[in-house]
């Protein structure tokens, strides 16, 4: 096993060089890319910190013991394998640095993470704002669990204070604690007008949240534009092979971070330490393959805006698309996931479309090197502003395989809508 203190020297990568926004887009792209290589490595020995695995930490003294009670847990000595280890360490900086946030913490999944942003700052009687288009089962826990302790969740829509629909500030409340985001939206992919809300609930002192999955660090960045908790689910892109469950807070300042991480060993949360090796080898090649899922998305997006079968491309790095002016001020970049409206078909036809890919799979999940692509139904998972456009709405996910094989997948699939 590896010394416990090794991997905490880690490359001067992660403090000499730090991502910051001081620089124009292309040059800090260019500057994440170096930092993927490097951020939570050891800065002499093996390029790749061990796996470090553990329950039991011992100490050499009583007072050591004692002590470990009431230590930093963000950089202190370690205490608890649940708590922490060197491996998780290492990862929970290296996202945090991505991130420009002032710590990170590892949790078990995705929805693990969206949890405990939801608990971390209510009580009963406390009101949350949750953005319409977020993901399924963010909005499960909070008309499940949420509901039960007491707190009232209001849905808002995603396109607030955009197009001269009222701001964020219409709907506070003495009572909201938090506003959570997510941009785009899942299934719909709206953009939100991050700056502005956060403007808004700053004033107020209320918590901000974002679920900052289909971006990536690479893509965009809230804390700069005054997001206080960042979420990602790392089962995503940043471990990128189909087979690692993890998810990650990150927290724009320490007090935040302090309250993160107690509601996440209260629910005894925690990670997996060969997951977040996993993590770490992923964040190496993340800018890579990010750059070929994104591009060949784009590809196929435009070719399918083309297709008579296709109403219409959810897609915010086109321009035809509604958030398309957010996407340009705000964003780095995009990736490789995206919807597909098509006009209204048939059930037996969408299956005979959807059975018939050799490519593109059925499956839940997305970020992965394999192509997805599934049916959405956006009519049940609206309570705030209900899913007007008629259609039948599919879900991509573009993976490593040739752009030119998936397209013509998609193509004999669509071709199948009309046999």
């Amino acid at each position: 096993m590896q010394d416990q203190d090794a991997p905490d020297q880690e490359s001067p990568a992660s403090t000499d060089h730090p991502v910051d926004a001081g620089h124009g887009r292309r040059e800090r792209a260019e500057r994440i890319r170096t930092d993927l290589t490097r951020l939570g490595r050891p800065d002499h020995g093996f390029v790749n910190p061990a796996i470090t695995r553990a329950s039991t930490v011992t100490f050499q003294t009583v007072a050591e013991f004692e002590d470990a009670l009431s230590c930093d847990l963000q950089n202190g000595p370690y205490t608890y394998g649940l708590l922490d280890t060197p491996t998780e360490r290492s990862l929970a900086r290296a996202l945090a640095s991505l991130d420009g946030a002032d710590g990170g913490i590892l949790v078990e999944s995705g929805l693990a993470a969206v949890g405990v942003a939801l608990l971390a700052f209510v009580e009963q009687g406390d009101h949350v704002l949750m953005v319409d288009s977020c993901y399924g089962p963010s909005r499960i826990i909070c008309d499940g669990l949420l509901a039960r302790l007491g707190v009232e969740t209001e849905y808002y829509d995603p396109r607030i204070g955009l197009d001269g629909r009222p701001g964020i500030e219409s709907l506070l409340r003495e009572n909201t604690r938090l506003v959570f985001m997510e941009s785009p939206g899942s299934v719909t992919f709206e953009m939100q007008d991050v700056p502005a809300i956060t403007a808004a609930c700053r004033k107020r002192d209320i918590v901000t949240a974002i679920d900052n999955t289909w971006a990536t660090p690479l893509g965009f960045r809230p804390i700069e534009h005054g997001v206080d908790v960042v979420i990602h689910a790392l089962t995503k892109y940043v471990t990128g092979h189909a087979d690692v469950m993890l998810g990650a807070l990150t927290a724009r300042t320490r007090p935040i971070w302090d309250q993160l991480k107690t509601t996440a060993m209260d629910l005894g949360h925690g990670a997996s330490p060969d997951d977040a090796w996993l993590a770490l080898r992923g964040l190496r090649t993340l800018a890579v393959r990010l750059d070929a899922q994104e591009a060949a998305a784009l590809r196929i997006a435009r070719w399918l805006q083309t297709r008579p079968e296709v109403k219409r491309v959810l897609h915010p790095g086109l321009p035809a698309d509604p958030g398309h002016a957010i996407f340009e001020r705000d964003f780095d970049r995009g990736s490789g996931l995206f919807g597909i409206l098509l006009h209204p078909v048939d059930t037996e036809s969408l299956a005979r479309m959807l059975e018939g890919m050799r490519y593109f799979a059925l499956g839940y999940s997305w970020g992965g090197f394999e192509s997805l692509l599934i049916p959405q139904h956006p009519l049940t998972e609206r309570t705030a502003t209900p899913w007007t456009e008629e259609g039948t709405l599919l879900r991509a996910s573009i993976g490593l395989e040739s752009v030119d094989d998936l397209q013509e997948d998609l193509a004999d699939g669509l071709e199948r809508l009309h046999a």
